[in-house]
């Protein structure tokens, strides 16, 4: 059976971005499902994802809705909002090899601003689209 299509898109995108030299040197390794307990920010998550058939003809296929989270401290929104570009100018229509998939397309959708617990932590949204094919 093959991998899952969502993890093995995520597999690639964090396989992608911790060999990006501009990516680790703002993140370090910090690309998680959830953050461990006591992780400093500024990091980055893999948040919600939408699986769809996308099934041609011939061709089983899937499209996903998902998001990549970007948290930081510091006062205002500037280094997350920078933070998140970053990784939205990454991957958007990016050459990603997928384990047991084909990935057809990747697109940058949409970005989200928000702040939580009183305005201690700065949190931008990415959302994407990416349809594969099962190989």
């Amino acid at each position: 059976m093959s991998a899952s299509p969502v993890f093995a898109l995520r597999k690639a995108i964090r396989a992608y971005l911790l060999a990006d030299a501009g990516f680790a040197a703002a993140f370090g390794q910090k690309l998680y499902d959830e953050a461990p307990h006591g992780t400093e920010p500024p990091y980055a998550l893999f948040g919600e994802a939408q699986l769809r058939d996308w099934s041609a003809d011939l061709s089983p296929g899937a499209e996903q809705l998902f998001t990549i989270g970007v948290t930081s401290t510091t006062r205002g929104l500037s280094e997350a909002l920078e933070l998140a570009q970053r990784i939205a100018d990454l991957i958007d229509e990016s050459p990603l090899n997928l384990q047991d998939h084909r990935l057809i397309d990747l697109r940058f959708l949409s970005m989200e601003t928000r702040r939580d617990q009183n305005g201690r932590f700065a949190r931008v949204n990415l959302r994407f689209r990416a349809t594969t094919e099962y190989l």
